[in-house]
């Protein structure tokens, strides 16, 4: 496509969302700066920072694991469904508790089912996930990247909850009323229109660095597929490149997208705070329920068509309308359907946050960090490293994921250029893919 900035309205929008979240934090931020002074919170911050730390060499060592067992690790995520349910099941009749070793039981059996229907497709997801684990460790430096958008994230949480407190200390209004004879003062809440608004604010911009990753390494896998030459090496031209091209030409069409999944998940967590706060009744667990799957179709979409902006630089409805068009063309719904790799990612990021979390456990007792916790001490100092180094882990695992739904486009629309430049994995994927569908042609 000829390179020129796509969807340019929803990149200003973007840039007004955070100078406005600024603006907030800028005004009133003191307030809350100086409301929280006399709270002691930086063991905390010290255990977060030294737990995140700790998350990102563990993410670093699984993905190099991921590099040499691909099968094995696809295999053993769903063995340990299997067995977890198993497990759950035992206990269950162990302690006497019928109605949960029933229930255990009944998912066992549909993980077992789900098991045996998706194992001859194990060979594909794992020419997937080597080939794309493969066109990351040739362009290491996407890594970095990745990094540096978890910091923007984490900073950007910060911002957001500060200017969250201060528009809820700003907009609430106190009254004294009189109760049994006696005085008390209410307080109301913060209107849902002013919590709609951040909320927006909040998951536009999460969303737009979490997508702008998934782009960049879309372009950095698409030159390593079809140029080589110019995708090797840590800072390669194909890094550096996608990395330009992200933030530039294709920054309109990944606000775009996240603009439109960042709305439906203020709805829904709007809906999800009506109903614990008893209003709208049934209408707001149906508004809920709705909202998600509208949430669940909209990111499924943008999966695909941020891979098509990453490669092609089209803009974000015309990349959707190829991606839809590709797979009904091609053949490739039911593998999509499947996305084994999924699973392998979000069991090495529970690991990952398992591992973290025994860290939390030697910093308490270690340290005075969470002391004025007492007896609970122990368990939220695992909880917290666990929450962070999961956290950590499944983004750091984006690129990947990210890079196996790039490989899955680029196979179905350009086979014969990776069958030039990577013959030997080529020839492991076809392989799998001819196993997986005998009758197609190529």
């Amino acid at each position: 496509q000829e390179v020129q900035c796509r969807d340019p309205f929803f990149a200003f929008l973007f840039y007004a969302t955070i100078i406005a979240v600024v603006a907030v934090v800028a005004l009133f931020g003191d307030n809350l700066i100086e409301d929280t002074a006399n709270f002691s919170y930086l063991g905390y911050i010290y255990a977060a920072s030294i737990t995140g730390l700790f998350g990102i060499f563990i993410s670093a060592v699984m993905l190099l694991i991921m590099m040499r067992i691909p099968t094995v690790l696809v295999k053993v995520s769903l063995i340990m469904v299997t067995a977890l349910f198993a497990v759950c099941a035992l206990l269950a009749f162990i302690y006497d508790q019928i109605i949960a070793a029933i229930i255990s039981i009944i998912l066992l059996l549909i993980s077992m089912c789900y098991a045996r229907i998706v194992w001859p497709r194990i060979p594909f997801a794992s020419a997937n996930l080597l080939t794309a684990c493969t066109a990351i460790k040739s362009n290491f430096g996407v890594l970095f990247f990745s990094f540096l958008f978890i910091i923007f994230s984490y900073t950007w949480t910060i911002v957001w909850v500060i200017a969250l407190f201060d528009v809820i200390e700003a907009t609430e209004s106190c009254e004294t009323i009189t109760v049994d004879n006696e005085e008390v003062e209410s307080c109301s809440s913060t209107s849902y229109g002013y919590l709609f608004l951040l909320l927006i604010a909040y998951f536009f911009v999460i969303q737009v660095l979490k997508n702008t990753v998934q782009v960049l390494v879309a372009g950095v896998v698409g030159t390593w597929w079809f140029v080589p030459a110019e995708g090797h090496g840590c800072c390669s031209y194909g890094v550096i490149g996608s990395f330009i091209r992200s933030v530039t030409s294709s920054f309109g069409s990944i606000c775009f997208g996240s603009l439109l999944v960042a709305i439906v998940q203020a709805l829904r967590t709007l809906a999800a705070e009506a109903r614990r706060n008893g209003d709208a009744g049934i209408l707001s667990l149906i508004a809920e329920c709705l909202l998600g799957c509208l949430q669940n179709v909209l990111e499924f979409f943008n999966k695909w068509a941020f891979v098509y902006i990453g490669l092609y630089g089209y803009g974000y409805i015309d990349a959707g309308k190829n991606v839809i068009n590709l797979f009904h063309s091609r053949g490739l719904d039911a593998v999509t359907t499947f996305d084994l790799v999924e699973n392998v990612l979000f069991m090495v990021s529970i690991f990952a946050g398992a591992m973290t979390g025994l860290v939390g456990i030697l910093l308490e007792a270690s340290t005075d960090y969470f002391s004025d916790l007492g007896d609970d001490a122990s368990l939220v100092a695992f909880l917290v490293g666990f929450f962070v180094g999961f956290v950590v882990c499944f983004i750091y695992m984006g690129p990947i994921s990210a890079g196996v739904n790039t490989v899955i486009v680029l196979y179905a629309e350009a086979p014969a250029e990776f069958q030039i430049n990577y013959p030997e994995l080529s020839n492991r994927m076809r392989q799998s893919y001819v196993g997986l569908f005998p009758d197609f042609r190529w």
